[in-house]
């Protein structure tokens, strides 16, 4: 009897998780391109990326690459692009598996996107400044060594997020299970959180726009695959960022939100001093300060960056 008790109620969860997954893929509905200009479609070893284009063609190349998370897209550069195009060609991406670009369950890793940014900065776009944030940073600076780049702008950038757990991936490539899981972890009190806490200093810059999107973009179908990998750390690269950044024979810039936690003001110090770099710190900002204080970020662009204005 206590067996058929609980084969009955562990049928019934996972009935209920099905249904609760279907029912939240449902309400998301398709993902509509939030940034400015006109989207365009990178075919890259069987998949659609997508990434959007703004600015005059003949002004330089800014290439825009998102951090990871569990709702990544390039959103994240929302507050930017408008006025950035004014003065740059914009090439803003969604990454393989994020945003408004294919999702396939493959085991994402470093050297798929390192691979990837290396072909798209070749094939899309013309010796761009490259601006690139978070874990994606390490990529972009990896991909630089090979690619005919310009320079590198990167955000609190970090080639260690967690400790290797490759059965969290696994938990989460789960078809129900996972997804269910997957779901709390990208549930909109989720997300709030995650960029009340370590996006941004003020939570009052944090608005639901904002959140909406990034929920949606986390319950699209195949949306738990790439950020099952990078939940499981197996995104890190295995690749020292100081010896890296030093090795590299074009400018590289680092920008730092002075209260960021999670890759704190002193690993952007110790970066710099080590690999001879520039380090620009933002008051009054955590990991996102291109986004909550895009006006100081994009003068910091005009003042470094003149040939953007010949």
């Amino acid at each position: 009897m206590k067996l058929r008790t609980a084969l009955t109620t562990g049928v019934g969860a996972v009935g209920a998780a099905v249904v609760g997954n279907r029912l939240l893929a449902s309400r998301a509905g398709d993902l509509e391109n939030p940034l400015p200009g006109v989207e365009r479609t990178y075919r890259w070893r069987g998949m659609n990326v997508a990434y959007t284009v703004a600015g005059d063609p003949n002004d330089p190349d800014v290439m825009l690459v998102h951090g990871l998370n569990a709702a990544a897209s390039s959103y994240e550069f929302e507050p930017i692009v408008r006025n950035l195009a004014e003065n740059y060609h914009v090439i803003a991406v969604d990454l393989p598996g994020f945003g408004r670009s294919d999702r396939p369950p493959l085991v994402y890793d470093a050297d798929l996107y390192t691979a990837f940014l290396r072909a798209f900065a070749g094939d899309v776009t013309d010796e761009p400044i490259v601006i690139a944030s978070s874990l994606s940073g390490s990529f972009a600076a990896t991909a630089a060594a090979d690619a005919d780049v310009d320079r590198l702008v990167l955000i609190c950038p970090t080639a260690e997020t967690t400790s290797d757990r490759p059965w969290v991936r696994t938990l989460l490539r789960t078809p129900v299970v996972g997804t269910a899981l997957f779901n709390l972890l990208a549930s909109e009190p989720s997300i709030r959180l995650f960029l009340d806490r370590d996006g941004y200093y003020d939570a009052d810059s944090v608005d639901d726009e904002e959140v909406d999107y990034a929920w949606r973009s986390a319950h699209q179908p195949g949306a738990r695959f790439a950020p099952a990998s990078f939940a499981a750390g197996t995104l890190d690269p295995d690749v020292d960022l100081e010896t890296e950044l030093a090795a590299l024979e074009i400018p590289v810039t680092l920008v730092w939100g002075r209260d960021a936690e999670l890759v704190p003001l002193r690993d952007g110090r110790n970066l710099a001093e080590a690999a001879d770099l520039d380090l620009v710190v933002v008051d009054y900002a955590t990991l996102l300060p291109h986004a909550e204080h895009p006006e100081q970020f994009l003068e910091y662009l005009e003042a470094e960056l003149p040939r953007a204005t010949d």
